[in-house]
Parts: structure tokens; C-alpha cells; sequence
């Protein structure tokens, strides 16, 4: 390692050393430590609801992804901007914002349980969080973990040491404050690092049209000239022309084209990756809980140029990116494409990187993935402490006068956790793999109706929501435990009891993800029940106030 690079990693250490200390000088409150103090600017908001959003997964896993099945993925950025920034920033924020500060909730579960005066919902979602969101955590946690290790040539158990060891000292020490700060901190450093690498893989393509014309090229002789005669079972599971093959056999025609309509392969990249994804993040407690940190509606607006700026440079250049590495490693690797030459999905990005950028490029690159890492971890932690501290510890009885202490307890318990099972499961066995998608179906199934329907109707009511919870939390483990074919064969249940990895088979049932099932079920519930209820007047007007 030059001495540059060693200046720049120090520097880098510093000053998210400096911006926690920030958050710590300002904490005087536990509304500070929960809510960073519920002033927070629009710019350090939107950049820190993005980079929290975008995790290292997002970046490598994705861009592998989108090599393997092309611009079909860009739906997800469409999706990621109009649903996940627009629709959440201008009409569910301040909504969300208002009412929070009305019931003087601080957490996310705080904002279901006293939404619906229920304990019982505020714990469940807390348990919730606590027993699923640790294993996004850790996948979080080993992809960045494994970039360090593998750049800086260090074992994986002290890399994995030291990086939480710097993610617990700030998030304990800042609360909310020192993570939004660093946040911010590290989604410039993504942006910029995005910025650079659309620029030098499309100049290194002859430009934009150039880049995309090739694709279609490639798909003929790699994809179609090639494996058009071959049956899948001559391939080696797993190799890159099993995967061409399989995508084929799926309904995809190029990567600059749509899967056949209603092909398995449609079903998987809209159900699956655009609407699981897409939709799933208005279901995110570390996400929701941010629009309770601003002062006004006037600051969400203006956080949402800055989000979707910054989720286009995030998801939209990966995924184009990731579909056009198929054509440099033509060109570059013999004809070969892009699953071919790296190996595998998840080798394809920082193979390219390793392979195609110069060597500085790379530095920076590892920087926006360790970047990436962090903000989203650090905002798991500080949102799975709060749900020990606040929402477990506290409705059980725990003195509210020390609400930063038990959250501190809780991010320590959660550290602790999260750390072992990055140990456990270094080897990234399939469920840490498959954990985004099972936290994003569970979440949006349990909590998305009675969250956005309690948030603008006076007449949904505590049974209802309770209802629709449970409903929607059985019907999505059904259906991630024995009919998802990706969950359903990871988790290995299916397997255990029926001799299949989905009771479905190779139906195109198997394809459609848990959301598409599960959340209509705990939609219909919540508008049945509150049919059959009458709502409390009382809590009517504590959550919606008097006029």
C-alpha cells in the first residue's frame, strides 16, 4: 500500500471519527439520540435516507445481477426513485413527521404501538425487526468485512474486529446525530465514486450508443450463436454458460431487452427484484424513522432532489454498468461475457473493478463499498437498539428516564449479535444471502397496510391493524419457508419435509415473490376487520389531533 493510500484511509478514519464526535457534543436529549434532535438538514437527510438504503449487497450483488439479466433491472431504479424518494418524501414524510410528533414517538414500532394504542403491536414489531433484520445486518456486515480483508490482504476475523469496533464507537456515542452525520459523509463518497465509474466504462466503450449496440452483438455469439443447441444439463451447474442458458430458458432475449411478458423471467425481475425491492422500502423502520428527523414538510421537499439524484447515480449506474461489463470483457477477455470470465454474479463487479479500472479507481471504489457498508449498518444497529432500549425494555417496564442507556444496551446486544453471526457464517451460507429479500417481503407485508392506511384514515382500527400484521407476517413465511423457489430452497424446510425445494415445483407461481401473495392478504384483512370494528375516538385524536 502506497503512502498516499495509507494518508487517505487515516483521513478517512478521522473524519468519521470527527462527525461522530459531532454527534455526541450535540446529543444532550433522548429525542437527539433517537431522532438526531428531529432538526436535521434536508441535504444530510436525503443523502442519509439513500445511503442507508444502498448497501454494499446493492452494489456488488445487483451489479451482478444486472450482467447476468441486463436492463430489465433499471425498472427497480424507476421504482427506487418515483416510490422510494418521490411517493415516500412528498406524501408519506410529513404525514409521517406530523403524527410522530403528536404521539411523541421516536421509533418506528413506537409509531405503530401509539398509532393504534397497542403495546402488543409496538412489541411485536420490535421483535420483528430483532429477529430478521440482524441477518441483513450480517450480510451486510461479511460483504464489507470480505472486501477488506481480500484489498488490504488482512485475516478475515481481525478485519471483521476492527470494522465493527469503529461502527460501534460512533453509533454508541453519536446516537442518530453521529450516524446521519457519517452518512452523509459517506454517500458523497459513493456518489463520486458512481460519477467516475458511469464516465470510464461508457468512454471506455466507444460511448453511449456504441456501449449499448454492443450488447446486442455480444447476447448473439455468447448467448444465442452459442448455446441456442445446448441442453442445460450438459453445463456445469453454477459456470457463467449455465446461467446464459438458464436466462434464456427463462424468457430473457438480450440485456437491453424485457424477459417475455409473464415468462419466469418477467415474473422474478418485476415481482421479485422491482416490486419487492421497490415497494418493500416504504416498509423500512431505519428508513421511516427519518422522516421524523426534519423540522418541516419544507425539508422533505427539499430532500428530494438530492435522494433522487443520488438513487440514480446509486442503482441506475450500477445496473448499467453491470449490464455493459458484458461487453468489455468481450472485447477485452477473449470474447468472452461478463459471468464467463468472472466466475460468478457475485464476482462480476469487483472482478471488472480489479480487471478494467486503473489502480487509483479501485482504492476509491473500495472506498464508496466499506462506505456503503457502514451507513447501512450503522443505521441497522442504531434501529435494532432502539427496538431493545425503547420498545422491548421500556414496555416492559424499564425507567423511561434512561432511555439512552437501555438503547445503548440494545446496540451493544445487537453488535454482539450481529458480529457472531458474521463469524458463524463467514462462508455466506444461502440464507445470509437470501436475508435482503426475506426482511424486505417480511416488512412490507406486516407493516406497510397498517402503517400507510393508519397514517391517512381516521377508521382503521387496533384489531384491524393487529389483524393484518399476523396476517401478513404467516402469509409471507409460508411463503418464503415452502413456495419461493430462491427462499424456499435456502431455507431448506420444503426440502426437509416434502422432498422438494418448492411445494410449487417449476410452476411460474414458484417465481412470484412473497410480497405479491402476502401483502394483498394483509390489505384485505386490515379493510375487513376495520369493517367489522368501530375506532377509539380517544386515539383518533391523539394520533390526528382535534381538527
Amino acid at each position: 500500500m502506497s503512502f498516499l493510500e495509507i494518508a487517505i484511509i487515516i483521513l478517512y478514519l478521522v473524519a468519521v471519527g470527527w462527525l461522530g464526535w459531532m454527534g455526541y457534543s450535540k446529543t444532550k436529549t433522548s429525542t437527539d439520540y433517537l431522532l438526531a434532535g428531529r432538526d436535521t438538514h434536508p441535504f444530510v437527510m436525503a443523502l442519509s435516507y439513500g445511503a442507508t438504503f444502498i448497501s454494499t449487497a446493492a452494489i456488488v450483488g445487483f451489479g451482478g445481477v444486472a450482467a447476468w439479466l441486463g436492463n430489465s433491472l433499471l425498472w427497480l431504479t424507476f421504482l427506487n426513485i418515483f416510490v422510494g424518494i418521490f411517493i415516500a418524501f412528498v406524501f408519506i414524510g410529513n404525514p409521517t413527521r406530523k403524527m410522530g410528533l403528536r404521539l411523541d414517538a421516536h421509533t418506528f414500532p413506537e409509531f405503530l404501538g401509539k398509532r393504534f394504542d397497542s403495546k402488543f403491536i409496538q412489541i411485536f414489531a420490535a421483535v420483528i425487526i430483532l429477529a430478521f433484520m440482524p441477518l441483513y445486518a450480517t450480510a451486510v456486515l461479511i460483504g464489507g468485512v470480505q472486501f477488506l480483508s481480500v484489498y488490504f490482504g488482512v485475516n478475515y476475523h481481525i478485519a471483521l474486529l476492527i470494522f465493527s469496533l469503529i461502527i460501534t464507537a460512533y453509533v454508541l456515542a453519536g446516537g442518530l446525530k453521529g450516524v446521519m452525520y457519517t452518512d452523509a459523509l459517506q454517500g458523497t463518497i459513493m456518489f463520486i465514486a458512481m460519477v467516475f465509474l458511469i464516465v470510464m466504462v461508457v468512454s471506455s466503450l466507444g460511448g453511449i450508443d456504441a456501449a449499448f449496440a454492443k450488447l446486442d452483438h455480444v447476447w448473439q455469439i455468447t448467448v444465442i450463436d452459442r448455446l441456442s443447441g445446448v441442453s442445460l444439463k450438459d453445463l456445469v451447474p453454477g459456470s457463467g454458460d449455465f446461467m446464459m442458458k438458464l436466462s434464456q430458458l427463462w424468457g430473457f432475449e438480450g440485456w437491453n431487452k424485457m424477459p417475455v411478458f409473464m415468462s419466469p423471467g418477467w415474473l422474478f425481475v418485476i415481482t421479485t427484484i422491482t416490486l419487492g425491492v421497490g415497494i418493500g422500502v416504504l416498509a423500512q423502520p431505519q428508513l421511516i424513522v427519518r422522516f421524523m428527523t426534519v423540522k418541516s414538510k419544507k425539508e422533505l421537499n427539499r430532500a428530494v432532489l438530492v435522494g433522487g439524484v443520488f438513487i440514480l447515480a446509486m442503482t441506475g449506474v450500477i445496473f448499467i454498468v453491470g449490464s455493459l461489463t458484458n461487453a468489455w470483457y468481450f472485447e477485452h477477455m477473449g470474447g468472452k461475457n461478463a459471468l464467463e470470465a468472472a466466475g460468478s454474479i457475485g464476482k462480476v463487479i469487483p472482478h471488472f473493478i480489479n480487471s478494467a479500472m486503473p489502480h487509483w479507481f479501485s482504492f476509491i471504489f473500495l472506498f464508496a463499498l466499506i462506505s456503503a457498508a457502514m451507513s447501512t449498518l450503522s443505521s441497522q444497529f442504531h434501529t435494532m437498539g432502539t427496538a431493545v432500549g425503547r420498545d422491548i425494555f421500556e414496555s416492559l417496564g424499564a425507567d423511561k428516564e434512561k432511555t439512552t442507556l437501555w438503547t445503548k444496551i440494545g446496540i451493544v446486544i445487537v453488535i454482539l449479535f450481529s458480529v457472531f453471526l458474521a463469524y458463524k457464517f463467514q462462508k455466506a451460507p444461502a440464507i445470509i444471502a437470501r436475508s435482503t429479500a426475506i426482511f424486505f417481503a417480511l416488512c412490507a407485508s406486516i407493516f406497510l397496510p397498517s402503517f400507510i392506511f393508519g397514517l391517512f384514515s381516521k377508521r382503521i382500527t387496533k384489531p384491524a391493524a393487529i389483524a393484518s400484521m399476523l396476517v401478513g407476517f404467516f402469509a409471507s413465511s409460508f411463503w418464503l419457508l415452502f413456495c419461493h423457489f430462491k427462499e424456499a430452497k435456502s431455507l431448506g424446510i420444503a426440502k426437509a419435509l416434502f422432498g422438494v425445494n418448492s411445494i410449487l415445483g417449476h410452476s411460474k407461481w414458484a417465481f412470484v415473490d412473497a410480497l405479491v401473495i402476502a401483502l394483498p392478504l394483509s390489505t384485505l384483512t386490515l379493510l375487513i376487520v376495520t369493517a367489522l370494528t368501530k375506532p377509539d375516538e380517544n386515539i383518533i385524536k391523539r394520533a390526528f389531533g382535534r381538527n
